[in-house]
């Protein structure tokens, strides 16, 4: 290594490696701080001068607007001036526009109210001179019904009920009969008797209905039960099926504002409705009857099993006979043809009866029918056997 002077001590040395990077370090550190600091001081400058620069730049500019702003300033200024006369005229005017429109809607409003102060008291009077209407109405209707005799009163029921029938007997009874109760021979009579027929002629169901209202001023007044005993004994008497009271007594009885009530613990077949149950109770029967029809057939197909073979043409010649004398009576009097046919009806009823009481002969005779032949009618009965045979194609 070449020797080092030390410019201080004017002494010189020769260093190591280690030392000598050591020198050239901080010779190099010094360098490139004076040579930082340097470009630093420019950069600073520089700095200086342009903010400098812009400062002037700025400001000129700032004054320029500034002196445009004040001539705007001036000039609208002078605007507002010259449109200040301009102004309080229209304004002037639109006040005097809005305090003109404002006594009109004044004296509009106060007319208004005036027009509905007229009204409410019209209106009033008008609806208190219907409620008096309507109250001399009420009074009316309640001094009319308290003039109506019991018998009066009972016929707007039964008007009631046959005008509701005939409301819907095209549609839900085409075949039903029902009509008022004119035959009195037995010493009694109900108020309508209701019947409706399949197509083959053959009864669903028969229905004796009885009407019972009472004025609100009977000094007695009558209960349901009262002619239930009647109405059975005409029930039976014109061969009906069900018997039906249709009432107004007893209003306040939850029993019988409750909907239909069965009196068959009483009377069998007998049921006492209200007036609105009165179509709802036909229907039911009817769907009853026409349920139970089925075994009116097979009933009358049972009882000709029991004919007596050799009386047989004796009977047919007997029911010709009959049929002959029914048709000429029913020709004279319809309702009493109609008699005849509700007792045999009730007579058939009386031996189905009898027959859903045993099953077991059901069956039997259900197994007879089945094993009916030309053969087993004739045994034992050589009449009609010969008869039999002597017929063409035997």
């Amino acid at each position: 290594m070449n020797q080092i002077k030390c410019p201080k001590c004017k002494e010189s040395f020769t260093p190591d490696e280690a030392g000598y990077a050591d020198i050239l370090k901080q010779v190099r550190d010094e360098e490139f701080e004076k040579t930082l600091n340097e470009r630093l001081a420019l950069a600073d400058q520089s700095r200086k001068t342009e903010i400098a620069l812009a400062e002037a730049k700025l400001t000129e500019t700032l004054q320029a607007e500034s002196s445009k702003k004040d001539a705007e300033i001036a000039k609208l200024k002078a605007d507002i001036s010259a449109s200040d006369l301009s102004k309080q005229l229209a304004v002037k005017e639109a006040l005097g526009s809005t305090e003109k429109e404002r006594d009109t809607l004044k004296n509009s409003l106060e007319q208004s109210e005036l027009k509905a102060k007229l009204e409410q008291k019209s209106q009033k009077e008008l609806f208190q001179t219907q409620i008096k209407d309507r109250d001399d109405h009420i009074d009316r209707l309640k001094e009319m019904k308290a003039k109506l005799s019991t018998k009066m009163v009972g016929e707007t029921l039964e008007l009631y009920c046959e005008n509701s029938f005939n409301t819907i007997r095209a549609t839900s009874f085409p075949k039903a009969y029902f009509e008022k109760d004119n035959d009195a021979k037995t010493g009694s009579k109900g108020d309508y008797i209701f019947r409706d027929l399949d197509d083959d002629k053959n009864e669903i169901v028969s229905i004796m209905f009885e009407m019972k209202n009472e004025n609100d001023t009977t000094a007695t007044k009558k209960k349901n039960i009262d002619f239930l005993k009647e109405l059975d004994k005409d029930r039976n008497e014109k061969g009906c099926e069900y018997a039906v009271l249709v009432s107004l007594l007893e209003e306040d009885s939850e029993l019988y504002n409750g909907g239909i009530v069965d009196i068959s613990y009483l009377y069998p077949k007998m049921y006492v409705v209200r007036p609105q149950f009165f179509i709802p109770m036909i229907s039911l029967l009817r769907n009853a009857g026409l349920n139970s029809l089925q075994y009116k057939r097979e009933l009358a197909l049972v009882k000709a099993q029991n004919i007596d073979v050799t009386n047989f043409e004796k009977d047919l010649d007997d029911v010709k006979v009959s049929f002959g004398k029914n048709y000429d009576l029913a020709s004279r009097k319809f309702d009493d043809t109609i008699k005849e046919i509700d007792k045999a009806i009730a007579n058939l009823e009386k031996a189905k009866a009898n027959l859903k009481g045993s099953d077991n002969n059901l069956r039997i005779l259900t197994n007879k029918l089945n094993e009916v032949s030309v053969k087993s009618l004739t045994k034992g009965n050589p009449t009609m056997a010969q008869k039999f045979k002597e017929l063409p194609g035997a």
